[in-house]
Formats: structure tokens, C-alpha cells, sequence
């Protein structure tokens, strides 16, 4: 790993424990056995660095939650799929996330205090909707839901119940946890199949 690389990853793991405002850059070139130089002949600020890091994390987040996706046809098996993958390929990765989801961390240290940062990480979030509410309105499109289901409020459910799941699970770190709030989205999807 190089050192740019083990600074982003080190940096990552920090951001996901303290937050971006509590991680100092003597923290990072600790965490990453590097020198203030080191550090800065590769990121100008701790700024640029959050930008790094965040694209780090999201394609973190789309290789472990959209894994196999491709490989499903039915629009809800995909919902669960992405649920299961979250569950269990996302949120216990320890390794780049020892203090839970970064996006929920860093969404909530930084909308007051620097919002313009929360506001890309926000635009993620969206994304995120987007999709499930695209897989929503396909599945009941192909009569595999409902032809009465809310999508937008089905959506909103989904989204809201796995950022619980991560919430709960940042906190307490137990899978019984993590399992039951996960299952309890996918037993609900399966309530509005038709």
C-alpha cells in the first residue's frame, strides 16, 4: 500500500470512529506513520482529504452493498439482495469502518458545522432513495407488489430503517441487532408482494 493510499485508508477508519471535525491531522500522520510532510506532499488540506475519502467510502460502499446484484432479475430479490449485502458485507467491514457507518457519522457531525460537506454526503443519500424507489416501482410495474403500494413512502421506510440499522448497530456493535432490524425491512417487503 502506498502511502497516499494507507493515508486515505487510515483516514477512513479515524473519520468513522471521531468524525472529521474531532480527527486532527496529528492524528492521521500518527495513525499513518507518516511525517507532516508526507501528508502534505499528497493532500493540501484535511479538506481535500475529506473529498478522497469520501469516494473511498462510496465505492466501498457500492462494491459491498450492489455485490451480485446483477446476477437477480426480480426488482424486490434486488431490494433484498442490497439489504442482506448491507447487513453483512457493509456495515460489520471492521476493518475500514471500526466505528460504523462514516456516512452517518460524518452526516451528522457536519450538517451544522459544515454543511456544505454534509451536503455532498446528503446527494449520496439521495442516490441511494433513487435506486430503491426505482427497484419499487418496478417491481410493482411487473405486478410483483402491490398495484396500491406508496413507493415514495416505501422508500422512505427502507432508507430510514437502514440508517437505523446502522445507527444501532455504530452504538452497540451486535449482530442479533443488526440481523433482526434488517430482517424486519425484508419481512415487510415480503408483506407487499402480491
Amino acid at each position: 500500500m502506498s502511502l497516499r493510499e494507507e493515508i486515505i485508508h487510515e483516514s477512513l477508519k479515524l473519520f468513522s470512529l471521531k468524525g472529521f471535525l474531532s480527527t486532527g491531522i496529528n492524528d492521521i500522520i500518527e495513525a499513518a506513520n507518516t511525517s507532516k510532510g508526507g501528508f502534505y506532499n499528497h493532500f493540501a488540506s484535511k479538506e481535500e482529504l475529506f473529498h478522497v475519502v469520501l469516494a473511498e467510502a462510496q465505492k466501498i460502499w457500492r462494491e459491498r452493498t450492489l455485490y451480485g446484484l446483477d446476477e437477480i432479475h426480480s426488482p424486490v430479490g434486488k431490494i433484498k439482495k442490497i439489504l442482506e449485502n448491507y447487513r453483512d458485507r457493509y456495515l460489520i467491514d471492521s476493518d475500514n469502518f471500526p466505528g460504523g457507518c462514516v456516512f452517518v457519522t460524518l452526516s451528522v457531525e457536519l450538517d451544522d458545522q459544515l454543511p456544505y460537506l454534509s451536503k455532498e454526503i446528503n446527494e449520496g443519500f439521495e442516490g441511494v432513495k433513487r435506486m430503491i424507489k426505482r427497484y419499487l416501482d418496478d417491481g410493482k410495474a411487473i405486478g410483483e407488489l402491490k398495484s396500491d403500494l406508496n413507493t415514495d413512502m416505501m422508500t422512505e421506510m427502507i432508507f430510514a430503517g437502514m440508517i437505523g440499522a446502522s445507527v444501532t448497530f455504530g452504538v452497540d456493535k451486535s449482530r442479533t441487532t443488526l440481523e433482526s432490524s434488517i430482517q424486519s425491512l425484508i419481512y415487510y417487503l415480503n408483506l407487499l408482494k402480491q
